[in-house]
């Protein structure tokens, strides 16, 4: 298809008077999302953080009743500090990430007892905290503190790559985003201006179908004047998922209760609740064989179909196991005994159990 250019270049490059009409677009336009504050009022550094935290890797829409639970059980960061880690973990369940949670906790607790529970006011001080990386660290000192740093979200990365028509292919492009990006950043204002710039990329100019004729920025976006801002950022193609197969067991107790297992605190889903599993490999292990890992001796039933879940390098598929074991099932031949527990099954929805073994629990009980 032959793209036609809609004015002539050179067009003015982005300046002062660009990021003057998207604030003003801003004043007007902004969303209203729990972790702002009003217009004129300073923004609660603790807020800020805990928004930032939860919104990596995971939308707007699924954040925000998590963050409002986290807030009304947390209010302030001395008491996400104070409280038990596995019931930050079950608040998250459903988040994804869940290093994001342990670091999140970790970090409550250095900025009590490091910091007096202030949070540090600039980038490098925010850097020094754990779960805190260089857009997070930019976010929270441009947001709550009015710092001239520049967060660069892949919506600021859409925006800037058209507004400046830059073509090289992400993710190596972008050191020079963030470069352009901050040629932008005002003095005064800054976190209003990133948070303009998210809000831009996440309604007007969107990955497809850009609302352009609504853009505060169409006069001044090369990409829209050459007609290419849809093919903008340019991404590499992403290399196919690698796929891994376990299977499961979920044991369910005469008396109503699941067993699950605490997974080791470091690695993948850390720290969090699962129902019993192999590990992880390249290929179906024989039932036979599945079985030399079963939790408790007892019959068990092969739930027909499998649980798909897709992680952020692979993609799993589990073959879940069922039996009904005695109130008095013994565990003691097993080798993870010490870390298992029998929890109500009217109570897993309380449980740190994550997403993945969520959808296997459900797999399994679903005729019961």
């Amino acid at each position: 298809m032959r793209v036609v250019a809609r004015k002539q270049l050179p067009l003015r490059p982005a300046g002062p008077d660009t990021v003057a009409a998207l604030l003003d677009w801003y004043d007007r336009e902004r969303r209203d999302l729990p972790w702002r504050s009003k217009r004129g009022r300073r923004s609660d550094p603790y807020r800020v953080w805990l928004s930032e935290i939860m919104l990596q890797q995971t939308t707007v829409k699924a954040v925000i009743p998590f963050y409002e639970r986290f807030l009304a059980r947390w209010p302030t960061v001395e008491k996400l500090a104070a409280a038990d880690l596995e019931e930050v973990l079950a608040a998250w369940a459903g988040l994804g990430y869940y290093s994001r949670a342990r670091n999140l906790h970790k970090c409550a607790q250095a900025v009590v007892a490091d910091h007096g529970g202030q949070f540090p006011r600039s980038e490098a001080g925010l850097l020094g905290l754990p779960g805190i990386g260089p857009y997070t660290a930019a976010a929270i000192a441009a947001i709550a503190f009015g710092e001239a740093a520049t967060p660069v979200d892949g919506n600021i990365e859409r925006v800037v790559s058209r507004l400046f028509s830059f073509k090289q292919p992400l993710p190596s492009a972008k050191r020079e985003l963030k470069r352009l990006a901050a040629s932008l950043t005002p003095q005064r204002r800054a976190g209003d201006f990133a948070q303009a710039m998210m809000d831009l990329g996440a309604t007007v100019c969107s990955p497809k179908r850009p609302s352009c004729l609504m853009c505060p920025l169409q006069q001044d976006c090369h990409a829209h004047a050459l007609g290419i801002e849809e093919q903008l950022p340019v991404k590499l193609a992403k290399q196919d998922r690698p796929v891994r197969y376990g299977t499961a067991f979920l044991a369910l107790r005469e008396d109503g209760h699941v067993l699950l297992r605490k997974r080791p605190e470091a690695g993948l889903l850390g720290g969090m609740l699962e129902i019993p599993s192999t590990d992880w490999g390249d290929d179906w292990l024989p039932v036979d064989l599945a079985l030399t890992a079963q939790p408790v001796k007892a019959d068990w039933w092969q739930v027909p179909g499998v649980v798909s879940h897709t992680f952020t390098h692979f993609k799993l598929e589990m073959m879940v196991l069922r039996a009904i074991v005695p109130t008095d099932a013994s565990l003691t031949f097993w080798a993870d005994a010490e870390r298992c527990r029998w929890v109500p099954r009217r109570e897993l929805h309380n449980a740190a159990v994550p997403s993945v073994m969520a959808k296997a629990i459900q797999h399994a009980l679903k005729e019961h």
